[in-house]
Parts: C-alpha cells; structure tokens; sequence
C-alpha cells in the first residue's frame, strides 16, 4: 500500500508556472505507474498526465500538451508535475494517483491509490 501527498498548489496568473509534488511513503513509487489527475468544480475528474515505472514513456491529455511536464525521482519516492503557460480553465483540484497495472493508463478505474489533492487556481 502506498500513501500519496500532493503539494504546492497555489494562486497564479494566467501565464504563470507551478510545479506540483507528490509524496509517497509506504512503499517505493516504482512498482507504479504515476499520473496526475484534475477536478474542476462541477466536472469529472479527468486525466493529466502519465509516467510510466522506470521514466522511458510519458502521456499526456492534449489540454496540457506541450504546457505540462510529468517526472518522477524513484529513489526520493517522489514524482512531479510541472505546469507552464498556465490557463484559467486549469483551474482545478489535482491528484496524485498510482497504478500498479502492467500498462499505464489514462483511466481512473486503474489507479489504485490517490492522494488528497491540492487546489491550483489561474487568476485571468
């Protein structure tokens, strides 16, 4: 079992950058594949980003491509999210999430562990 910690959310203005950490303990993060998810009020929780166990593949939703990066440090059980360019319509609770699938997945059903969120909002 592994607990998840996101942190580092915040007030931004359009344009500006955050980069979100998620902690885990319990167990080492590379048994799992990573992802980043997103809820914004009203609207479903949808998908952000994905690492796969070792780093070699990342996925990405096309509303950050290009914006977004997801890295994870496997020794420090850490994995990130940084966010540029960043948009009003990013507003949103972001979730850590780990999967310990055989393939990653841009699908909630196939995560099996979530951290608590943290709010990001983009002031226009």
């Amino acid at each position: 079992q592994v607990q998840l910690v996101e942190s580092g959310g915040g007030l931004v203005q359009a344009g500006g950058s955050l980069t979100l950490s998620c902690a885990a303990s319990g167990r080492s993060i590379s048994f799992y594949h990573m992802g980043w998810f997103r809820q914004a009020p009203g609207k479903e929780r949808e998908f952000v980003a994905v690492i796969s166990r070792s780093s070699t593949s990342t996925y990405y939703a096309d509303s950050v491509k290009g914006r977004f990066t997801i890295s994870r440090d496997n020794a420090k059980n850490m994995v990130y999210l940084q966010m540029n360019s960043l948009k009003p319509e990013d507003t949103a609770v972001y979730y850590c999430a780990a999967d310990s699938g055989s393939y990653y997945s841009d699908a909630k059903r196939g995560y099996d562990y979530w951290g608590q969120g943290t709010q990001v909002t983009v002031s226009s």
